[in-house]
């Protein structure tokens, strides 16, 4: 007699295991989810450094060369702030979390694309910044990126609230904090956007400034909260 044999899908987006505890989360997919990410982070925020640099046979004017090169110290620290912001928000988020569904793993990527492109804008921006003819583009281009990384962020935050993915013993008031954290960014980021088009320097502190604001603590906007309910 034939045996016939048939050969199951794989279903990798399942979880591999079945927990002792249907509530206790998927700690496992959580830890590498978090390590792949810190590790796109690091990496994009190291290969900032690499744009720094005076042309070559500057030994005569090497002060002068040095100093020419404002547009790339400003750019580097513009991303480098903004790369640790998002990073100190992606660690929260992810300390919240209980677990991640394949969806929010897919969120979490595009995220990582966005964040792993940033050098490149920001070369533009270090290269155009003082040149007439394509400053504009090379500011709204890093503007731009800048938007999609703060959008995809919340938009992560915001699913996994929405998907009961956070777990039950997170403090409220940290979720709401977090939430108010993260939404008015994609304001500003539109207004700078819109700044840039005519002043693009201008553009350019201001993404600084936003970046400072999401690098605050997280703590100072629970006491805004509880401040303004009182």
């Amino acid at each position: 007699m034939a045996t016939s044999v048939r050969f199951m899908p794989l279903q990798w987006d399942t979880v591999c295991f079945v927990a002792s505890d249907p509530t206790s989360g998927d700690p496992v997919r959580l830890a590498r989810l978090s390590a792949f990410s810190d590790g796109v982070f690091a990496i994009a925020i190291t290969l900032l450094v690499l744009e720094l640099a005076v042309p070559a046979g500057s030994g005569d004017r090497l002060l002068r060369a040095v100093l020419d090169q404002w547009p790339a110290y400003l750019g580097y620290v513009v991303s480098f702030f903004t790369i640790g912001a998002v990073w100190i928000a992606h660690v929260a988020v992810n300390e919240c979390l209980g677990r991640a569904s394949s969806v929010l793993l897919r969120l979490n990527l595009v995220l990582l694309f966005f964040v792993a492109f940033l050098p490149f804008p920001t070369r533009l921006t270090a290269e155009y910044l003082h040149e007439s003819s394509g400053e504009r583009v090379a500011v709204t281009s890093y503007g731009l990126v800048l938007l999609a990384m703060n959008i995809t962020l919340t938009v992560e935050w915001r699913y996994a609230v929405a998907a009961h993915q956070v777990r039950g013993d997170a403090d409220p008031q940290h979720i709401r904090a977090l939430t108010d954290k993260l939404t008015p960014s994609l304001g500003f980021y539109v207004v700078a956007l819109a700044v840039g088009l005519v002043y693009p320097i201008g553009a350019v502190i201001l993404y600084l400034i936003i970046a400072v604001y999401l690098f605050l603590p997280l703590r100072l906007f629970r006491r805004w909260r509880r401040r303004r309910r009182g």
